[in-house]
């Protein structure tokens, strides 16, 4: 009787999800380049930059930290890399300790950031006799914010950060609430609250900072300028790549071939952008937007509409990887197939062009092993059997996706190698933890969707059953799970020394702030781009700044 209720339930389509359709429609769908403007845009860049050059050579001491800061913020710093580590270099050899806590916070993190050893004791001299966090300081507003923000790049076993959290988190609010600061520090405030800076979109971060450096009265309208200029050249830059990837999508009709699966495509690129902005990354941008689209539609096939068995077949034949053998799937399952074959089909061609086909097996077994995993997940799901705790680690390691997006871009970097293959694959510490704070800050975000009103079971399940616990202390605790793999990150990304390319690293934490950026607050922004991606799409790809 067991054995005839699981035959039955192999052949059961799980409740199907009716997404939205794409909130976006057709406003992306052609976009010319003017060659004309962009070339416009090119000389008056160049022009600026000389002079902020120039700026950056002169200052010294703390002018030199700010100034450093503020070409970060706007999104300025790709074109200044050479001098700014020169500069960077000597304040950490110079080794100068500062008074306040606004300039000795500042210099911490700007040294953390890149990758600098430096040590928390130099906080020691703003606490007291119990080691807590003097209370004068919560009258320095300034001096708050720039500890709020060196306190969010901590690694483990820093007490003094970890304690500077909670501290300046409750006094900026308090003086938010209060109503007592003015602009732009009122805007400074609230936006760290929202996403401290080094866990945003460098992109995202820079669009908003510009807004706000605007209404400084002791902005440098040189860099000012220079933001603006350089922003709505990218915008052109990234108006074109997204008509491009529109009319890359809409030829595969999916959106009508395959109607159970999210069109979200202007989203995907959201991801491209995050893992890099500069112009000199279009093929990663495309490509991850791609690779990202793909893991949608082959998530949401196992997910929201194949049946245990469907599922078991797609993957027994895409792990043989022979478009001969797609007669035996499924008519909507065939669509899925040749797109992924096709999307492979470009993949080679352009990894052989690139002299990157090394990378070609490593992308293929990508995209099988996610097939396993999600039909793995899927098994657990349908027939309620959630695994011991560590095999679902393991599971979702894979799941996030991770290894199919970076290989999927890997062509497209010229830094990439074969040990660079090798090394991502061998699942180092820090590939893992970047996997599992995608994991779980989308769990937290979408076990309410997957757990189709409570009809089936999720991760969250799994850690309720394995730990004894509530479904609010589980959540509780994908909490501070994501905040322990932050530190451990941070603490990775300070390995200087690693033989790895410094940008494949910075890949990585890019991952885990797209992941941030896109289920903020526990939402699937992803599923529902309304609140959360929306409005940054806006900001990034419509609307141009006003110079």
């Amino acid at each position: 009787m067991a054995s005839i209720l699981s035959s039955c339930l192999r052949d059961i389509r799980p409740p199907v999800t009716v997404f939205s359709p794409s909130m976006w429609g057709d406003t992306f769908s052609t976009f010319s380049l003017d060659e004309q403007v962009q070339e416009k845009y090119e000389k008056a860049i160049e022009t600026l930059k000389q002079e902020v050059r120039s700026k950056l050579v002169e200052a010294t001491s703390g002018k030199l930290l700010i100034l450093v800061d503020t070409i970060e913020r706007l999104g300025l710093a790709y074109h200044f890399e050479t001098e700014i580590e020169e500069k960077l270099e000597r304040i950490y050899n110079e080794d100068q300790e500062y008074d306040d806590l606004f300039t000795t916070a500042l210099r911490f993190r700007l040294l953390r950031q890149h990758q600098y050893q430096v040590s928390c004791s130099v906080f020691d001299k703003f606490t007291d006799e119990a080691h807590k966090m003097k209370e004068m300081l919560s009258s320095d507003v300034e001096g708050l914010l720039s500890l709020y923000e060196a306190a969010h790049i901590r690694i483990h076993r820093e007490d003094i950060l970890e304690e500077a959290v909670p501290f300046t988190k409750h006094h900026l609010t308090r003086h938010v609430l209060s109503q007592s600061l003015e602009s732009p520090l009122e805007d400074k405030v609230k936006r760290a609250l929202v996403h401290s800076f080094h866990r945003g979109v460098p992109i995202i971060e820079a669009r908003v900072y510009i807004s706000i450096y605007e209404k400084d009265d002791s902005r440098d309208e040189i860099i000012l300028k220079l933001a603006k200029l350089n922003f709505n050249y990218l915008q052109n830059m990234y108006k074109e790549e997204l008509s491009e990837l529109y009319r890359w999508w809409n030829n595969f009709d999916l959106k009508s071939k395959l109607p159970y699966a999210r069109d979200r495509s202007i989203e995907c690129y959201l991801w491209g952008i995050a893992f890099h902005f500069e112009p000199q990354y279009s093929y990663v941008r495309k490509a991850v937007a791609k690779a990202t689209q793909m893991v949608s539609v082959l998530d949401d096939t196992y997910d929201n509409y194949a049946t245990l068995n469907e599922a078991q077949l797609f993957t027994d034949v895409l792990e043989r990887w022979d478009m001969n053998e797609i007669g035996q799937l499924p008519n909507y399952m065939k669509v899925v197939y040749q797109y992924i074959m096709s999307i492979y089909e470009d993949y080679k061609r352009e990894a052989t062009k690139q002299g990157k086909s090394f990378a070609i097996p490593s992308y293929k077994e990508a995209v099988k092993q996610l097939a396993r995993a999600y039909n793995i997940e899927q098994n657990w799901i349908m027939e309620q059997k959630m695994p011991l705790l560590e095999e679902y680690l393991k599971n979702s390691v894979i799941t996030s996706s991770i290894f199919v997006m970076f290989t999927a871009h890997f062509p497209g970097m010229k830094s990439v190698t074969q040990e660079t293959i090798d090394w991502l694959l061998s699942n180092p510490k820090i590939v893992v933890l970047t996997a599992m704070i995608g994991r779980h800050i989308d769990d937290l975000g979408s076990h309410e969707r997957e757990n189709k009103e409570g009809k089936y079971l999720t991760v969250v399940d799994c850690y309720m059953k394995h730990y004894g616990i509530s479904k609010e202390e589980v959540l509780s605790m994908f909490e501070v799970l994501v905040e322990d793999a932050w530190k451990d990150i941070s603490k990775e990304w300070a390995n200087k020394t690693s033989s790895i390319p410094k940008e494949i690293v910075e890949q990585l934490v890019n991952y885990a702030r797209a992941a941030e950026m896109t289920y903020q607050n526990s939402e699937d922004g992803y599923t529902n781009p309304e609140k959360n991606l929306g409005p940054h799409i806006v900001a990034l790809f419509v609307d141009p700044i006003v110079i």
